[in-house]
């Protein structure tokens, strides 16, 4: 199987870079177009910190989190007896022969379980904020990396739980400057709630990691041995969607594997807009159910035919917030832009509209 190796993210990983270096004050929002590679920044970033500055990596992908028990187990790594042995007394400076990165915060099962029994979110921020006082370091702040956040959006615990964990972290951050916080996610609405959110107003800052450009993804293509007639139509195909690129490695006949994604996604799409013109829809808005009129799809769809990003509100909130959760339109609030999730989304809006 080939394997690819992690390709030049220079702006994005020395933005990391000069904030790792840097006392935490804010919290960090990655986001960008699904795929773009924003966690394939932060493993191969993971791999180059300095060994004495711990990472707590939480991935919540596919991850499903309904109530505070299913948030506690995918929050913590539980130490089974024999690692436990060697973290016990990590309050001491043993901290030095543990992993250099988790994919959770390592706990005690006995400490774990008691968690469960009390149910008090503000027990379980207590015993986090007490293991990253623990690895603050020679200097070297931890760091901690939650992937796709927003699958906890709606969860409430008392009140809802995202508000919580947010005022938390401002307190690792911006208070307690004790960690190095980064929320990665590909949910543009969620980017776009929280960038509307006054209590994080001065509190965090936004890093967009999008697709490669044009001259990034030519030399990616011919770094792989593409021809340049190969690398001029997987531009116009895929754009720089880094995963469509991978993808078009693994077959010889790449003109033939762009269109059948093509043909593909313009079926999807296709899909999506005749149950809804045939069966109606519904979609949730702040705990509202909103009807999907297909009409207005058609019209916010139409917009692309000729322009490859609009202005935000030239698309009602209801259509919008359907075709972004359908993975077809991506919000960026930061430019104030809505545009197609790839260049192929792009090309098969424009197929699906001509045929209509």
């Amino acid at each position: 199987m080939r394997r690819i190796e992690f390709y030049n993210r220079v702006e994005e990983t020395m933005e990391v870079e000069r904030i790792l270096s840097t006392d935490p004050t804010l919290i960090t929002f990655i986001y960008g177009p699904i795929n773009s590679g924003k966690t394939e920044l932060f493993n191969n970033l993971i791999k180059n910190i300095p060994k004495s500055q711990k990472v707590f990596y939480i991935n919540l992908r596919g991850r499903f989190i309904s109530n505070y028990d299913e948030f506690i187990k995918v929050l913590f790594d539980v130490e089974h007896e024999a690692r436990y042995q060697r973290i016990k007394e990590f309050l001491r400076p043993v901290v030095n022969v543990l992993p250099e990165s988790y994919s959770g915060i390592p706990i005690p099962k006995d400490v774990f379980l008691n968690l469960f029994k009390e149910k008090e979110v503000e027990d379980a921020f207590d015993y986090i904020e007490t293991v990253l006082r623990a690895f603050y370091k020679n200097d070297y702040p931890p760091v901690l990396v939650i992937d796709e956040l927003q699958v906890i959006g709606d969860l409430k615990v008392d009140e809802l739980l995202i508000y919580k964990l947010f005022n938390f972290f401002v307190r690792l951050t911006k208070e307690l400057h004790l960690t190095h916080i980064f929320v990665v996610s590909s949910d543009s609405l969620f980017i776009e709630e929280v960038y509307s959110e006054a209590m994080l107003e001065g509190r965090c800052r936004y890093l967009l990691v999008d697709d490669f450009d044009r001259e990034t993804t030519s030399a990616f293509l011919k770094k792989h041995g593409f021809t340049d007639d190969e690398n001029a139509i997987a531009w116009e195909y895929c754009g720089g969607k880094p995963v469509y690129l991978v993808e078009l490695m693994n077959y010889q006949n790449r003109k033939k594997k762009l269109k059948e994604m093509l043909l593909f996604r313009t079926g999807e799409i296709e899909t999506i807009l005749k149950r809804i013109n045939e069966l109606g829809g519904e979609i949730v808005i702040e705990d509202t159910n909103y009807n999907v009129n297909y009409e207005k799809l058609v019209e916010a769809l139409k917009k692309f035919v000729d322009r490859e990003t609009i202005d935000m509100n030239e698309v009602d909130e209801i259509s919008k917030t359907f075709l972004v959760k359908k993975n077809i339109l991506f919000v960026d609030p930061l430019r104030k832009l809505i545009a197609p999730q790839s260049k192929l989304n792009l090309l098969a809006i424009r197929e699906v509209i001509n045929s209509e």
